[in-house]
């Protein structure tokens, strides 16, 4: 199956594919293995930055290999694209998807750069995410509370004719969602998520949803998310992991980093069985 076909799926059934943001073989590892344990697709995901550090043709060719011994569904995806360079050549290498970023841009030019990639990226088979709203914060943990401003919020009427005009599968949209994890989370806004899924039928995608109560998830998977982005509690389980190998003063890295591997691993099996993407890959 490809990715459209188990987004289609999650559509209609109600469970959600998780997106897996990586930028160490470790990590990569840990999502695999929990994919494999858990029967569950998968998308991996690398931003701009990860990518930057790891090279595109070494994700490729490390994920290629990892299809080659995995018996789940692996799927790519280049993570807030903003560099229309960068994007081209995700498609062209082989990503079966592209989140183009253009919240921070003025709407009509948002959907104008969009509809260019959705038209190059189509013909060669590969999915489009756009993003409308804005989402604050960044992948870390914060002391402070976190503070959602109403102009932020995608606006439903927006979402309607960003979908009609561009023709992006998917769209990445802010209800109250924000990147990181803080000390006083924001609540989502349903009633949104439930307007902005009446008025289009592209795949809505959360993004930020590290932090975010295990409830609060449930319920946006009933109203209509099929996509879930986690980054930020996989990068604080890898830290930590890390931290309290060094603790005993531990220098082998083969003997350190298969804790980290295993620490990812069972955060991301706790992620897909919340998700219920379990058991969907056969």
């Amino acid at each position: 199956m490809k990715l459209k076909d188990y987004l289609k799926k999650a559509q209609k059934e109600k469970w959600t594919v998780g997106q897996f943001n990586f930028s160490t073989f470790e990590q990569l590892r840990g999502i695999i293995a929990a994919a494999q344990k858990t029967k569950s697709p998968v998308i991996l995901g690398t931003s701009q930055g990860e990518l930057n550090y790891l090279g595109l043709k070494e994700v490729l060719a490390l994920v290629e290999i990892s299809k080659l011994r995995s018996l789940t569904s692996l799927f790519l995806n280049l993570d807030h694209g903003k560099d229309l360079n960068w994007i081209k050549k995700a498609i062209d290498f082989g990503y079966s998807a592209v989140h183009f970023d253009g919240s921070e841009l003025p709407f009509k030019k948002n959907m104008k750069c969009a509809k260019r990639i959705v038209e190059y990226a189509h013909k060669k088979g590969v999915l489009v995410e756009g993003e409308l709203g804005y989402l604050r914060g960044g992948s870390n943990f914060h002391k402070k509370i976190a503070r959602i401003e109403k102009e932020d919020l995608t606006l439903p009427e927006k979402a309607y004719k960003f979908v009609r005009e561009t023709k992006v599968d998917s769209l990445a949209i802010a209800i109250g969602n924000i990147h990181g994890i803080y000390a006083g989370m924001p609540k989502l806004d349903f009633e949104r998520l439930k307007e902005i899924n009446n008025k289009t039928n592209a795949f809505l995608v959360l993004h930020g949803g590290s932090g975010i109560p295990k409830a609060e998830i449930k319920k946006a998977i009933k109203f209509g998310i099929v996509k879930v982005n986690i980054n930020t509690e996989l990068r604080l389980i890898w830290k930590k992991t890390l931290e309290k190998s060094f603790k005993v003063q531990e220098i082998r890295p083969y003997k350190i980093l298969p804790k980290v591997q295993k620490a990812i691993q069972k955060k991301v099996e706790e992620k897909m069985n919340l998700f219920n993407s379990n058991y969907k890959s056969y």
